[in-house]
């Protein structure tokens, strides 16, 4: 992590409906490719890829590629009160993400979501 999270840069990242969106979803799934996220949220690529590089920088996320694709998931170094406030703020709002996950569920399983990935 770039420089210790406090409030105040956390609440910041999260000001913005679509990083919050976008960590309660990767809080949801643990883990979730740019066209997952792209498919979730309804937005384009690029805009979902300039949210996914401010929550990384801020060390909210960490990524992974694997191929062509990259995978997004909770930086392991986040500490407990991010991870209990994300878990906490997931659990009391499902239904806020409702539309998004519903998106994302019809993709179906990882495997069979390869092939409309990115």
């Amino acid at each position: 992590m770039p420089e210790p999270l406090s409030p105040t840069r956390l609440f910041k990242c999260l000001a913005d409906e679509t990083r919050a969106r976008m960590m309660l979803l990767v809080t949801r799934e643990a883990e979730l490719c740019v066209c997952e996220l792209t498919c979730a949220l309804g937005e384009s690529q690029p805009k979902v890829s300039r949210h996914l590089a401010q929550l990384r920088s801020a060390g909210l996320l960490a990524d992974r590629r694997q191929g062509q694709w990259v995978y997004y998931r909770l930086h392991p170094a986040l500490p407990a009160w991010v991870l209990s406030l994300l878990h906490g703020t997931l659990e009391a709002n499902r239904h806020w993400l409702s539309a998004d996950a519903q998106r994302l569920d019809c993709m179906g399983e990882r495997p069979q979501r390869l092939a409309a990935c990115c």
